[in-house]
C-alpha cells in the first residue's frame, strides 16, 4: 500500500484528495499534510454542498487540526477558495475533512465531542491539547450537524423530566431524556415553568399528542405544564423520588424512636439505635455480619422501627 494511501485512510477522505506531500517538522512535533481536492469534489458550498462558480483564492492556503499520530499532532494544508453560492452567497468551499467554518477535521471534532459526554471539560482540554472555548464551539458543530441530520423529538413516547445542579450547587439545567433509549433530547438552563414550556414549544402539538408516559418528581409547576401540552400522556412519578421519600420517611421514624428512648431514660438503647442508620438504609445483600445483627436487634424491641424499614 503506498505512503498516500495510508495518508488518505488514516484522514477519512479516500479517493477524494490527492496527497501532494507530508512533512514532519522536528521542533514543533508536527506532520503536515499537503493536499488538494479532486476535482469531483471541488468548488462546492461550505454550506449546501451545491457546486458553484469560484469567486475568488479566499485566505489562500489553511490549515486544519487532525488526530494526532501517537504524541505528533497531525495537520491538513490545503486551498481554501470562496465560491459564490446562489442561496447562501459568497462563501468559503467545502471540503470533505472539516465541517463548514471550522478549523479542525471532523475525526477530530467527533472526538473531542465523544469526550466531552464522558469526562471533565478540564481534562479533554489536556489531553487533546486544545483551549477552553475550543472544546465548546466543537461540542456545539458537532450536536448541530447532529440536530440538521436527525430530530431529536421524533419518535418520543416516553421521557422523563428532571433538573440536575451545577456549580455547586447554584444553578439548575432542566434536561428531558427518552426511556426507550435512554439518551437526552433537551436541556437548557433553568428551573421553572418558563423554561419547561421552552421544551414542549419547540416539541410542537402534533409530537406532543404521540407522548403517552412522563415521569418526573412531585412538583405541581412540572405537572401542570406537562399534562397541559401532552393530553393523551399519564403523569408518573420517577423512581428516584419514591425511594429518596422512603428513606427520609424511614429516617423520620428513626429519629423519632431515638428521641422516645432518650425521654424514657433507656439512653444505652438509643445510643445503639443512633448507629443503625446505614444497616437501614443499605439493600439487604449489600449489608455487612455487624449491620445483619443490628439489623435483628431492631425487629425486636423496634417493632414500629422494623415495619418502617419492611414497607
Amino acid at each position: 500500500m503506498r505512503n498516500s494511501r495510508v495518508w488518505r485512510r488514516l484522514l477519512g477522505v479516500d479517493h477524494q484528495i490527492v496527497i501532494e506531500g507530508v512533512n514532519y517538522d522536528d521542533e514543533l512535533d508536527e506532520i503536515t499534510i499537503r493536499c488538494r481536492l479532486r476535482r469531483g469534489v471541488r468548488r462546492r458550498c461550505g454550506r449546501c454542498g451545491e457546486r458553484s462558480p469560484l469567486y475568488d483564492r479566499g485566505d489562500g492556503r489553511r490549515r486544519w487540526r487532525s488526530l494526532d499520530a501517537g504524541t505528533t499532532r497531525v495537520f491538513i494544508d490545503a486551498d481554501a477558495p470562496r465560491v459564490d453560492c446562489v442561496e447562501h452567497g459568497v462563501t468559503v468551499a467545502a471540503v470533505p475533512w472539516a465541517r463548514h467554518d471550522a478549523r479542525h477535521t471532523r475525526a477530530f471534532d467527533d472526538q473531542v465531542a465523544w469526550l466531552v459526554t464522558h469526562t471533565s471539560k478540564s481534562a479533554v482540554m489536556a489531553l487533546m491539547r486544545v483551549a477552553w472555548r475550543t472544546v465548546g464551539a466543537i461540542a456545539g458543530r458537532v450536536v448541530a450537524d447532529a440536530r440538521a441530520a436527525r430530530d431529536p423529538f421524533d419518535g418520543l413516547t416516553r421521557i422523563g423530566i428532571d433538573e440536575i445542579s451545577y456549580r455547586r450547587g447554584h444553578k439548575y439545567l432542566m434536561v428531558v431524556v427518552d426511556h426507550d433509549t435512554g439518551r437526552l433530547v433537551w436541556a437548557a438552563a433553568g428551573h421553572d415553568r418558563v423554561t419547561l414550556q421552552t421544551f414542549f414549544d419547540l416539541l410542537g402539538p402534533e409530537r406532543a399528542a404521540k407522548i403517552r408516559l412522563i415521569s418526573a418528581d412531585a412538583a405541581e409547576w412540572i405537572a401542570d405544564c406537562a399534562l397541559a401540552a401532552c393530553e393523551n400522556a399519564t403523569l408518573c412519578l420517577d423512581p428516584f423520588h419514591i425511594c429518596r421519600w422512603g428513606s427520609d420517611a424511614l429516617d423520620v421514624v428513626r429519629r423519632e424512636i431515638w428521641n422516645v428512648l432518650r425521654r424514657l431514660g433507656l439512653a444505652g438503647q438509643a445510643k445503639h439505635l443512633k448507629g443503625c442508620r446505614y444497616a437501614l438504609w443499605k439493600n439487604p445483600e449489600d449489608l455487612t455480619d455487624r449491620q445483619r445483627t443490628k439489623l435483628a436487634w431492631i425487629a425486636k424491641p423496634n417493632q414500629r422501627l422494623y415495619r418502617a424499614y419492611l414497607g
